[in-house]
């Protein structure tokens, strides 16, 4: 212990208490390098004729030693992290001083002095400054794996990253590595710094002789399906998983290899995001002046971001929230001044619902652009507000969208949802509400009306994996509704990238989708990030494990699964993964009888006429009485009603 207290002392210490500990040892090994010198050529321990004749010497080589090495740099290298360059530093150092030996012995004339003591001396000095040095460093590693508690880790990736990430961890406290693993079978039983390189098929003999807890990714040039195909592989093992920062995170310098983080959700799901079209991205936007609602949201405050980057003249920001509001203006502002851009940014409090504060915003602006992502989504909640849900999601769009084409606007791009396309809830039927109304205003109007579908936006608000991870932080259970039911999940940027560049290719009317391959079933999502975690799912056959999931049963008018179409009739468009669909739709004349009947209904607060109504406008939807039954949270809403109508 007392030994390791000094190394401990002794790797802690400033930089200029370590810099003059290596000056004094090169002060001490030096002189001794000369001697030995003469001794090895000798072959005596004390050739006191020739020691005598050159005692100067190890007075004078020493102090231009010191001097030499310090041209070098070598006192400026950290020992610890000590590499190619120190040793190369050494070994110019020692060639110097026995040139300097030996023209010294010669301009001096000093007998005797056989010729080879410059040669053999170089060759001591290597050892004893670089040797010296090398063993230092080996000790304190030595001494950091063995006599620090460090956890025993893998590395997946014997890349250029993963070598990174073996030097930056041998010199933590954290973990150590034990060896890497890799898919190159070209590597396989090689040895890279040191370290073994097994092959996957290998890992369950690894994980378990080692007592491997921990296993490091990293692969930061991978794309998500190759990562889904190794995580399904390591899922298998009781291990917990991080990964490096992204090749551009790493490149940009916001961060570094050994800052390790949890796996993203992306990379759980194996979806690579869709690749934007540059001129799609900037056909709505660029130098002129475009508005977004619900500007503080998931979705609308990522539009903001994008549009920004594509240097609009002006960006109107509509909330009616004040705190989400300030903070989206904010975050704009601080971005504008980083990138340089004179782009004039304008928040405005208020809501849909308010045709006077809409009609002004417009009249005032020559707006071109409106991206319309103001509304209620969160399906429960809708669920159990119904005339509020309606009123925002039905009422509002139908607002903004009449005054936006009584203004001129260019172009109107609703943010919709899978969850419209043959509804089981009212947030999904009035969500598809709203897509008719922009359809049915498409046909008399020169504002360009379109639509964007797409499923679930991973890490918006009530999103199931922020939860989920905040469950198993908490020791769980994680609840899943039911064991079948499947979801489309797409990250937040990609989101936002296909309402603009779906905008742009609209032509009026338009429904466009995104492929979004295969749906997930959440249970699976739930055991992938308990596997992930390095925590064991509890079952009845494993009463011992770490975390249980527990079924809640369906939430009122939930569905199983989604769709994103309302029939087979689909056709490409120039974006390799963005369909336009071709559904059906009411002329003007019928949408203006549904919105009178469905106002009077929200009027008079009769949730019931409201649900009604929804069932007869929209394709597929039945309201779900037996839902309401058994939801205390919906039958205090019907109670509520109740009194309101009386």
């Amino acid at each position: 212990m007392e030994k390791g207290r000094f190394i401990y002392h002794l790797a802690t210490m400033s930089r200029s208490h370590k810099r003059f500990i290596m000056l004094l040892g090169d002060t001490i090994v030096l002189p001794i390098a000369l001697w030995s010198a003469y001794v090895l050529r000798l072959s005596e321990w004390w050739p006191q004729e020739y020691l005598l004749a050159g005692w100067w010497l190890f007075v004078v080589v020493p102090a231009v030693g010191i001097y030499v090495f310090a041209r070098l740099g070598l006192y400026r290298a950290v020992v610890r992290f000590m590499g190619a360059q120190a040793i190369w530093a050494v070994v110019k150092g020692v060639s110097l001083l026995a040139l300097f030996l030996w023209a010294a012995a010669f301009v001096f004339q000093l007998q005797p002095f056989p010729r080879s003591i410059p040669i053999n001396f170089a060759l001591v000095a290597l050892v004893y400054v670089g040797g010296s040095r090398l063993l230092v460093r080996h000790y304190y590693h030595w001494f950091i794996r063995n006599r620090i508690e460090k956890d025993a880790v893998l590395i997946y990736g014997a890349g250029g990253a993963g070598i990174q990430l073996a030097t930056a961890l041998s010199d933590g406290l954290e973990f150590y590595p034990v060896g890497f693993v890799d898919d190159d079978s070209s590597l396989w039983k090689s040895t890279i710094k040191g370290l073994p390189v097994y092959a996957p098929d290998s890992l369950g003999v690894i994980i378990k002789n080692e007592g491997i807890k921990h296993i490091l990714l990293a692969l930061p040039n991978a794309a998500n399906k190759q990562l889904k195909k190794i995580l399904e592989c390591l899922s298998t093992y009781n291990v917990h998983i991080q990964t490096i920062p992204s090749m551009p995170d790493l490149l940009s310098g916001t961060a570094l290899v050994e800052q390790l983080r949890e796996v993203q959700v992306e990379e759980l799901l194996g979806r690579d995001p869709v690749t934007p079209v540059p001129e799609l991205l900037t056909k709505c936007i660029v130098d002129k002046t475009v508005m977004v609602t619900g500007a503080g949201g998931s979705i609308g405050s990522e539009l903001c971001r994008q549009i920004l980057e594509q240097k609009p003249n002006t960006l109107i920001l509509f909330e009616q929230s004040e705190y989400n509001l300030y903070r989206i203006e904010q975050e704009l502002n601080n971005k504008k001044n980083e990138m340089g851009l004179s782009v004039v940014i304008i928040p405005f409090l208020g809501s849909v619902v308010q045709p006077n504060r809409i009609r002004d915003i417009f009249t005032s602006f020559s707006i071109h652009t409106v991206y319309h992502a103001a509304a209620y989504k969160h399906v429960p909640l809708v669920e159990a507000n119904i005339i509020e849900g309606v009123v925002n999601n039905v009422l509002g769009t139908n607002a903004i969208a009449e005054e936006a084409s009584m203004a001129g606007v260019s172009h109107f791009i609703l943010v919709s949802t899978d969850k419209a396309v043959r509804p089981t809830n009212v947030m999904g039927a009035t969500k598809r509400f709203a897509e008719l109304i922009l359809q049915a205003l498409a046909i008399n109007s020169n504002t360009v009306f379109s639509i964007v579908r797409f499923g679930n936006v991973l890490g918006s608000s009530g999103s199931v994996v922020p939860l989920f991870r905040q469950q198993i932080g908490n020791g769980g259970p994680i609840t899943v509704t039911h064991q079948d039911i499947t979801r489309f999940f797409m990250i937040i940027p990609e989101a936002a990238s296909l309402v603009i560049q779906a905008g742009s290719m609209a032509k009026g009317g338009d429904v466009f989708v995104l492929d979004m391959g295969e749906p997930v079933r959440i249970v699976d999502l739930a055991r992938r990030m308990i596997q992930l975690a390095g925590l064991e799912l509890k079952t009845q056959e494993n009463p011992d494990g770490d975390i249980e999931i527990q079924y809640t049963g369906l939430r009122p008018a939930e569905k199983l699964y989604e769709e994103l179409l309302l029939g087979d009739d689909v056709v490409g468009t120039m974006h390799s993964k963005i369909m336009r669909a071709n559904e059906a739709y009411l002329s003007p004349k019928e949408l203006d009888e549904y919105i009178k009947a469905i106002s009077y209904a929200c009027e008079k607060y009769d949730s019931s006429e409201v649900k009604l109504i929804l069932s007869q406008v929209v394709e597929g939807y039945t309201p779900h009485v037996e839902n309401m039954a058994n939801s205390p949270l919906l039958n205090n809403v019907s109670k509520l009603d109740v009194n309101i109508k009386r």
